[in-house]
């Protein structure tokens, strides 16, 4: 349910830019982020990391946007988050005590620790490589870039997701076990 809240804000900017145009659609977003993760706080009582970064990103990039009239600063926005996961989710490989991967995960997956190595490095690549296509669908496809930023970005979550499931399904934890 939460996972679905977040992608909230992505639908009614893409709705608005269709509509209106990047402008309303940057606005929108703003509008529709702080509506959402407030929502969020108060049901949940915090927000994590990862979506305070992306609030404030989304924020910050959305603003410079309407205030410069640069839309330039958005399409930045997704590469920037990405590669900014990218490097959290590495970071937690190299210098923490573990990976993030297994941080969040370890609750429904039993792995050995060579395999929550594998997969947060996997994170790590999907991030990175998420943040090259939106940079790259952006600068040299502008045309198709919020399409890209919404559809493409969701689908390629959804495959990579999958992917994942089926990968690691034997992983999964027995409740009957316990």
């Amino acid at each position: 349910m939460k996972a679905f809240l977040d992608f909230i804000p992505l639908f009614v900017f893409f709705g608005a830019y269709h509509l209106y145009g990047i402008y309303t659609a940057a606005a929108a977003l703003i509008i529709s982020s702080v509506v959402v993760y407030a929502g969020i706080f108060l049901m949940a009582r915090k927000l994590e990391k990862g979506q305070w970064f992306t609030l404030i990103a989304t924020i910050a990039f959305s603003s410079i946007t309407l205030l410069l009239h640069d839309e330039t600063w958005l399409k930045w926005k997704a590469p920037v988050i990405n590669w900014v996961f990218a490097l959290v989710f590495l970071g937690s490989q190299l210098a923490g005590r573990k990976p993030l991967a297994k941080a969040m995960l370890e609750q429904a997956l039993e792995m050995p620790d060579s395999l929550w190595n594998r997969l947060n490095l996997a994170w790590v690549a999907f991030f990175a490589v998420m943040g090259g296509l939106n940079a790259w669908v952006a600068f040299h496809y502008p045309a198709y870039w919020v399409d890209f930023k919404v559809l493409g970005s969701l689908g390629f979550t959804i495959a990579f997701l999958i992917g994942q499931l089926m990968l690691l399904s034997r992983y999964l934890k027995n409740e009957e076990k316990t």
